[in-house]
């Protein structure tokens, strides 16, 4: 039996757990899952949903190497290049994951299959489009049963889904702090009154949230009025559900960095020769994974990822995420997958013990970072020392593309038009004097028609 330690977010489910061994990860199967397994592979499911891209493909490898006993099988499901959680994501996103699960939910029943759950954690983007992970959430399907994941579904989809497109877009950090998904009564009362008259929203919110408070001290109560649950009332739902997704909408507007290179404050002459220094510096170290800090719509991801490299793109507005996951999606782009993190309160550990979850410094650090018209943000706009930007961004990257705007610019100009301007040290002499007790600097140079300097930096 191996010896290294299971998947920190990886223990609730009896049936089987994730761990690694030498660097590889697996996924171990107990014997209490033995008939689902089997039935997912001799049924054809397992071949439908892999071939189409729909879930992760594995293969089954010696059972020697499982963490505990007794076990069943050991698989090494395909890596997933990064690990991305659903308060992270844009409204597209979320939206795409939801209507993925129900796709796989509708086929596992054709199977004669049913998901167990329905969580939004079952599912990462991988090559731009979102896959179900969790091979052990199949479990045969009994007809006359009811979904009993659906709840989950609710929870976990529709419930922020509905939030994002009827209240506000940012409600999607309820997911951050509601593990397994927004409560459907506190959904219920945030919801706008208008929403009950939105027969899907009406159905499995506001209905659903009344009847879970009804019964909710008499289980056996909500039992006994359950008729049996068809298999056509199963598709049923499972059409209500995705036409509730379908119908919601959200436009990436109203935000001033979504908009943000329509009203440039530098020439296009300047944009041009940026752009060319980023490409210059990103191909001189060739770094295979990059992470885009500060991205908004993409823009320098796209010319970091150039014909081979991984770019996580990351910004704090979800318009302009949700406007470069759209480009991933028309384009199919398969290299560069866009997130929502706000750099100054960035993703924590959370769930059991704090491990369930990982914080964003755990899933690096990546090859190259690009930190491009961001560190005055951070230095000017959220008061963080030179000092404490490298610090942070020494641990999670290799290299590091940075761009220094000084006071002159008239981006830092709007930044000190409505605050007194106490940052003595914010000047090009500091910030090279910070940034070179954590990076080497190899190179430097001015942005053509602009007083902006760039740098490529090594971490000590």
């Amino acid at each position: 039996m191996s010896g290294e330690p299971r998947v920190t977010g990886s223990f609730r489910d009896p049936s089987g757990f994730l761990f690694v061994e030498d660097g590889t990860m697996y996924r171990q199967i107990n014997p209490v899952y033995a008939e689902h397994y089997g039935r997912l592979m001799d049924s054809g499911l397992y071949e439908k949903l892999s071939g189409a891209g729909h879930l992760v493909p594995h293969e089954e490898v010696d059972p020697g190497i499982a963490r505990s006993e007794p076990v069943y099988k050991v698989i090494r499901p395909e890596l997933i290049p990064f690990i991305s959680y659903p308060y992270e994501w844009c409204f597209s996103q979320l939206k795409d994951a939801a209507l993925t699960t129900l796709a796989i939910q509708r086929q596992a029943i054709d199977y004669g299959m049913v998901l167990k759950d329905a969580s939004a954690y079952n599912i990462q983007f991988r090559n731009g489009k979102p896959i179900f992970i969790d091979t052990l959430s199949f479990e045969t399907y009994t007809e006359g049963q009811p979904w009993i994941a659906y709840r989950q579904f609710c929870q976990h989809f529709l419930a922020p889904l509905s939030l994002m497109a009827y209240n506000d877009v940012r409600l999607a950090t309820l997911s951050r702090v509601f593990l397994d998904g927004v409560p459907l009564d506190l959904a219920a009362r945030i919801l706008p009154f208008r929403t009950r008259f939105k027969p899907a929203v009406l159905t499995h919110i506001h209905m659903h949230a009344g009847s879970q408070a009804r019964y909710a001290d008499r289980p056996d109560a909500m039992q006994a009025t359950q008729v049996k649950f068809s298999k056509l009332a199963m598709l049923a739902l499972i059409d209500s559900l995705e036409g509730a997704v379908k119908s919601l909408r959200w436009r990436p507007r109203g935000t001033p960095w979504a908009e943000y290179y329509d009203d440039l404050n530098y020439s296009s002459e300047a944009l041009e020769h940026k752009q060319a220094l980023v490409a210059e510096f990103v191909d001189q170290v060739d770094p295979r994974t990059v992470w885009d800090l500060g991205a908004n719509t993409g823009l320098f991801s796209r010319i970091a990822a150039g014909d081979d490299r991984r770019v996580i793109s990351f910004d704090i507005d979800p318009a302009a995420v949700e406007r470069s996951y759209l480009e991933v999606v028309e384009k199919r782009e398969e290299r560069i997958l866009p997130l929502v993190l706000d750099l100054t309160n960035p993703s924590p550990g959370i769930g059991w013990h704090n491990g369930e979850r990982m914080a964003i410094p755990e899933r690096g650090p990546a090859d190259t970072a690009l930190a491009l018209a961001l560190v005055h943000h951070l230095a000017i706009g959220n008061n963080l020392p030179f000092a404490r930007i490298a610090e942070f961004l020494s641990a999670v990257c290799g290299s590091l593309v940075i761009e220094f705007v000084p006071k002159t610019d008239s981006q830092v100009q709007r930044l000190l038009a409505s605050r007194e301007d106490v940052f003595e040290d914010y000047h090009q002499a500091g910030f090279e004097a910070e940034f070179g007790q954590r990076f080497t600097i190899l190179r430097s140079a001015r942005v053509e028609h602009s007083e902006r300097v760039l740098y490529l930096m090594e971490t000590r």
